[in-house]
């Protein structure tokens, strides 16, 4: 007999894994939950859209998912990393496995398994090391815990790319937010500086430079991608980038880099939230969001 998924947090990457695992060796049903499930003017639309997904059942509560799951995974915001562990802690059978996908820091992370643990539930982290759409279910994925290694085992058999990386708790996420600070760093950077480029008129010239200096990277394309993603992800960027602080003040430093990184990805997203970007999308050049964010009144910047 297979087993039934319990997809925790059903949005952009929930969704991914709704679509590709039905139908993958040992699962039985997928049933999934997601906080928008509940919400009184569009939880029913939330509902539909999950269920319109290869079978995949939306569950009636947290608890429900938790009665009936054998593993779960959690895939919702960097803030609600351990809230989400301490729920279904109360919730979930002992026995079951819970797979913990979120951007959060060692301490939280090991939080959540001792919470978890206390239930008789075993814990495993990951740390997914790149953006997911690209990839879906096959995103490089780095596994810690006592059960990791068997759990890679059965990801890898529905196609998935998971390796173990320690039984140690708190490694896999040293990893992924260590490298999480370069990526959301490199996207902070490349926004403030072009945006500044373009607002004294020297984007040429500085674009140039960069290319010499790193003539491996298409600098107006990157830019372009780094600028739509923090535009549609900004506020979960900067949800990450405060547990990549948390990170590093368990390491013993002031984050103060980590902080400022969140500071520009949360100010980008609430210009999104404002509408400033309205009407722009994916093919959109890295200039036409530094135009939108010129247009601004400096002092908001």
């Amino acid at each position: 007999m297979g087993l039934t998924l319990g997809l925790i947090g059903y949005g952009e990457v929930g969704g991914i894994f709704g679509r590709g695992l039905p139908g993958k060796p040992g699962i039985d049903r997928i049933v999934a939950w997601d906080l928008r499930f509940a919400d009184a003017a569009n939880g029913a639309a939330a509902r539909r859209t999950a269920e319109d997904t290869n079978g995949v059942i939306a569950a009636a509560s947290m608890a429900a998912l938790c009665a009936e799951a054998d593993l779960m995974i959690s895939a919702v915001t960097a803030s609600q990393t351990f809230a989400v562990a301490e729920e279904a802690a109360r919730h979930a059978r002992t026995g079951t496995r819970f797979l913990d996908l979120n951007s959060a820091s060692p301490g939280t992370k090991q939080r959540a398994a001792e919470a978890l643990r206390a239930a008789g539930v075993d814990y495993v982290e990951a740390g997914v090391m790149t953006s997911v759409p690209p990839y879906g279910i096959r995103v490089p994925t780095l596994l810690g815990g006592a059960q990791a290694e068997a759990l890679a085992a059965t990801l890898n058999g529905w196609g998935m790319d998971a390796k173990a990386v320690s039984e140690t708790l708190g490694v896999a996420s040293a990893i992924k937010m260590s490298r999480s600070i370069m990526i959301k760093g490199l996207e902070a950077l490349v926004i403030e500086s072009f945006t500044t480029a373009r607002r004294y008129g020297v984007e040429a010239q500085m674009l140039a430079t960069l290319k010499e200096t790193f003539p491996q990277i298409d600098w107006p394309q990157q830019g372009a991608y780094f600028f739509s993603r923090v535009v549609q992800h900004g506020r979960r960027r900067a949800e990450e980038m405060r547990e990549a602080a948390q990170t590093v003040r368990e390491a013993g430093f002031e984050p103060l880099m980590t902080a400022g990184i969140a500071a520009r990805q949360d100010w980008v997203a609430q210009q999104a939230r404002d509408g400033v970007f309205e009407g722009l999308g994916g093919k959109s050049a890295w200039e036409d969001y530094a135009d939108r964010l010129i247009g601004k009144d400096s002092k908001d910047a």
